[in-house]
C-alpha cells in the first residue's frame, strides 16, 4: 500500500467521515487533531513484515520494527492472555520517561491466532517515525556534562530493572537511545536464568545469564574510557570499583553525583518565571492556587536576599467545593512558601553537598506537613469522606547548592531540578525539539498499570480512569507517597506547571511547538506565553480552572529576557483569588481588617475555638517563619521519630543548625 492509499482514522470516534489522507494535521470532517503514534514491533515475528504492509488492517509498517497506527482512537489488540514476563512493561511504568510501555499485541498471521508480536508506545521513535539516534552514534560529539548525565541515569536505572529481571536492557548498546538530555531504552530484554536454556517468545534474549553489578561496571567503564577528556579520568575513577566488586553502587552513585555537579555547576544559569490562574468558562470559583503571584514577584525583587524567587514554582488544584478546595490549595502553598524559604536558609549555610536522596526526603517531609495542616482543618469542621478538602500539587524547585571545583573555585549552583507532584497536576519539560511530560499522575488509570493490572490504553476506558487516587489532605500523611523526582537543567528550556485544566485532552502535547522557541527565541514574552496559554485552555477545556506556571531556563550566553508586565496582572493588589469568598478568606487567614493582605494576614483558622494540632502547626510556622526553620520544625512536632532519624542523617552544620526545642534521643 503507497502512502497516497493509506488513510489515517479521526480519533472521535463519533466522526461521521473519519478516513484523512496521511499527512493531515486535522480531521476534515470534524476538525479533531489527528493523532500520528509510532510504535516499535518487538518480537522476531516483526522483523519478517516488509514496508508499506498492513497488519491487521490496522498497522502500517513505516520499517520491519516500526509501525504506525492507522485507527489511533481504537483499543489496540488484547489476546486473552499474554506471558508474564512482559509484567516488567507495567511495572516500570513510573520509569516512562525512560522506559517504553505495552500498548498491545499483533499477530504474525493474518488470522490472528498467534500474538507474538509486541507492541511498545512511548518508544524511543521521533514525530516523523524514526527511531533515535543510539547513544554510541552522537556519544564521541556529545558534551562532557551530557555524557556524564546519561552515565548517571544508566546507574538509576540498574536497581529498578534489575528487580523487574530486565537489567540486560542497560547492556545493549543499540538498545540505549538518546533524545537530548535523556537516555530511553528501545525495549525491555529479560535476564537470561542460568537454568533457562531454552530462550522464550516475545522477549529476545541477548546475554546467557542475569548481569551482575560488576558486569554493569565494566560495561559503564567502556563508556567512560571514550568520554570527553575533561571527564574521561575521572569516570574511569569513579567508575572502575564497581568493575572489582571494592565499593558499593551508594558510594559510586554519591561520587559520580559530586563529578555530574561539578560539570553542571560550571554553565551560567538564568532563571525567570511568571503564573496565572483563571476561574475558566464555565465555573463560578477558582480553585487552584499558585506561586509565584504578582505580589511574589515584587518582593522578591524589592528583597535582595529573597531566595523563593525565581527558584520555587508551585500549583495546586484544590477539590472539595466552594470553601473547602479554595483553602486547600491557597493553605499548601502558603505552607510550602515557608517550609522550603526555611530549608533554602539552611543549604545556603552547608559547606558540603546534600545528596539528592537526603533532598528528597526533606522535600517529601514537607509535602506532609501540609497534607496534616489541612486534614487537621478537615478534622476541625467535621468534614468526612467526599466532603474532606484537598488539593493536588505539582512543585518545581531549582536547588541552588554551592559546588567545590576541583581547582579550589566554589560555584554558586549546581543546576539541580526538583519536581514533586501528588495528584494530577503536571510538570513539563519544553525546548524546541521535544515536550517531555516529567510527572506521572496519581490517578485511577496509573494505578492500574502500576498494579500490572491493565496496559493503559486498555484502562483509560474505565469510567472512573481519570479519578484521583492521591491528593493533599484527605488522608493522613502516612498513606500519601509523593514522587520527587531530580533532574539538572544543561540545556535552555521551560518548565511548565499547570493544573490539568490546560492539561487534559493532551492539549499541551498538541500545542507545545507553537510557543517554545518564541519564547526561547525572545519573540515572545513570558507574560504573553503564559495569558496564551490560558487562553488555550478556555477555548478547548474551558470546564475547569486553569494555572500556569512558566519557568524559562536559560544556561547559554547572555540574554535579556522580556518576562514580566505588572500592568498584566489581574491581582496585582490582593496576592488572592479575586473571586474567593469572604468566608473562604477567613477560614484561611483568619478575621482581620479588609485592607490586610495575605503577605500580612495570619493564617489562622476562626472556623472553631477548638485548639487542635491544627492550631499549633500552623502558628509555629508563622512565628518562626523569620528564623529559617518553619518547616523543620512543624515537621519535628507531627513526626519526631521520623525527624530525628533525618536529623541523624544531615551533615553536621545542619544538624547543629537546628531549633534547641526539636526532639533529641
Amino acid at each position: 500500500m503507497s502512502n497516497s492509499e493509506l488513510k489515517i482514522s479521526c480519533p472521535n470516534l463519533a466522526c461521521a467521515n473519519p478516513q484523512n489522507s496521511l499527512g493531515q494535521k486535522l480531521c476534515a470532517h470534524c476538525e479533531t487533531p489527528l493523532i500520528y503514534r509510532y510504535l516499535w514491533a518487538s518480537g522476531s515475528s516483526a522483523t519478517q513484515r516488509s514496508p508499506q504492509e498492513l497488519v491487521l488492517g490496522r498497522y502500517y509498517v513505516l520499517t520491519p520494527q516500526i509501525w504506525l497506527d492507522t485507527q489511533p482512537g481504537l483499543l489496540p489488540h488484547l489476546p486473552p492472555a499474554w506471558p508474564d514476563e512482559l509484567l516488567a512493561y507495567l511495572h516500570l511504568y513510573p520509569q516512562r520517561l525512560h522506559v517504553p510501555e505495552l500498548y498491545g499485541f499483533a499477530s504474525s498471521r493474518e488470522e490472528a491466532t498467534q500474538w507474538d508480536i509486541v507492541l511498545l508506545d512511548n518508544a524511543a521513535i521521533d514525530s516523523g517515525g524514526s527511531l533515535h539516534p543510539s547513544m554510541a552514534e552522537v556519544w564521541p560529539q556529545t558534551t562532557s556534562l551530557r555524557q556524564v548525565y546519561w552515565l548517571w541515569q544508566l546507574l538509576q536505572l540498574w536497581q529498578p530493572l534489575a528487580e523487574q529481571g530486565v537489567a540486560s536492557s542497560l547492556m545493549i548498546p543499540e538498545n540505549l537511545r538518546v533524545e537530548g538530555w535523556r537516555v530511553r531504552l528501545r525495549e525491555l530484554y529479560a535476564d537470561q536464568p542460568e537454568s533457562d536454556a531454552q530462550p522464550r517468545s516475545l522477549l529476545s534474549r541477548k546475554l546467557p545469564q542475569p548481569p551482575t553489578l560488576e558486569e554493569f561496571g565494566e560495561f559503564l567503564f567502556a563508556w567512560a574510557s571514550e568520554a570527553q577528556v575533561v571527564v574521561a579520568q575521572p569516570l574511569q575513577t569513579v567508575l572502575h570499583p564497581l568493575r572489582t566488586a571494592e565499593a558499593s553502587l551508594a558510594s559510586v552513585v554519591t561520587q559520580l553525583n559530586q563529578l555530574l555537579l561539578e560539570q553542571s555547576s560550571q554553565l551560567p544559569l538564568q532563571l525567570k518565571l511568571l503564573g496565572e490562574s483563571d476561574t475558566g468558562k464555565q465555573r463560578s470559583l477558582n480553585e487552584d492556587a499558585y506561586f509565584p503571584t504578582v505580589p511574589d514577584l515584587r518582593e522578591g525583587q524589592a528583597r535582595p536576599k529573597e531566595k523563593l524567587v525565581p527558584h520555587l514554582a508551585i500549583v495546586c488544584d484544590g477539590i472539595g467545593g466552594h470553601e473547602g478546595g479554595e483553602v486547600a490549595s491557597q493553605l499548601a502553598v502558603r505552607s510550602l512558601k515557608l517550609q522550603i524559604r526555611a530549608f533554602l536558609t539552611e543549604v545556603e549555610e552547608q559547606e558540603e553537598l546534600l545528596s539528592p536522596e537526603l533532598i528528597m526526603e526533606q522535600l517529601e517531609a514537607a509535602i506532609r506537613v501540609v497534607n496534616n495542616l489541612i486534614c487537621a482543618q478537615n478534622d476541625t469542621q467535621g468534614r468526612e469522606s467526599r466532603q474532606r478538602m484537598g488539593t493536588t500539587l505539582v512543585m518545581a524547585l531549582q536547588l541552588p547548592q554551592r559546588v567545590k571545583l576541583t581547582t579550589g573555585a566554589t560555584a554558586d549552583n549546581a543546576h539541580e531540578l526538583y519536581i514533586a507532584n501528588v495528584g494530577d497536576s503536571r510538570a513539563y519539560w519544553i525546548t524546541p525539539h521535544y515536550c517531555h511530560l516529567l510527572t506521572l499522575d496519581d490517578d485511577v488509570a496509573t494505578r492500574e498499570v502500576r498494579l500490572g493490572r491493565s496496559l493503559y490504553r486498555e484502562a483509560l476506558h474505565r469510567p472512573d480512569a481519570g479519578g484521583l487516587t492521591q491528593a493533599l489532605g484527605t488522608r493522613d500523611a502516612e498513606f500519601l507517597r509523593p514522587t520527587v523526582q531530580r533532574f539538572i537543567v544543561e540545556e535552555d528550556g521551560l518548565l511548565l506547571l499547570c493544573s490539568d485544566g490546560l492539561s487534559d485532552n493532551g492539549l499541551i502535547e498538541r500545542a507545545w511547538v507553537d510557543y517554545a522557541e518564541p519564547v526561547l527565541r525572545g519573540k515572545l514574552s513570558l507574560s504573553a506565553a503564559v495569558q496564551a496559554l490560558i487562553d488555550l485552555a478556555n477555548q478547548h477545556n474551558g470546564y475547569d480552572n486553569t494555572s500556569v506556571v512558566l519557568m524559562h531556563c536559560r544556561v547559554s550566553s547572555d540574554f535579556q529576557l522580556n518576562w514580566f508586565d505588572p500592568k498584566r496582572a489581574t491581582n496585582a493588589t490582593s496576592g488572592w483569588p479575586a473571586d474567593m469568598s469572604e468566608a473562604s478568606k477567613a477560614l484561611l487567614y483568619g478575621e482581620s481588617d479588609e485592607a490586610e493582605t495575605p503577605a500580612t494576614a495570619a493564617p489562622v483558622s476562626t472556623v472553631t475555638r477548638k485548639r487542635n494540632r491544627f492550631v499549633v502547626v500552623l502558628s509555629l510556622l508563622i512565628l518562626l517563619a523569620g528564623g529559617g526553620t518553619a518547616g523543620l520544625i512543624a515537621w519535628s512536632q507531627l513526626n519526631p521519630q521520623g525527624f530525628q532519624q533525618l536529623r541523624q542523617r544531615l551533615p553536621n552544620p545542619l544538624n547543629q543548625a537546628l531549633p534547641p526545642g526539636s526532639p533529641t534521643n
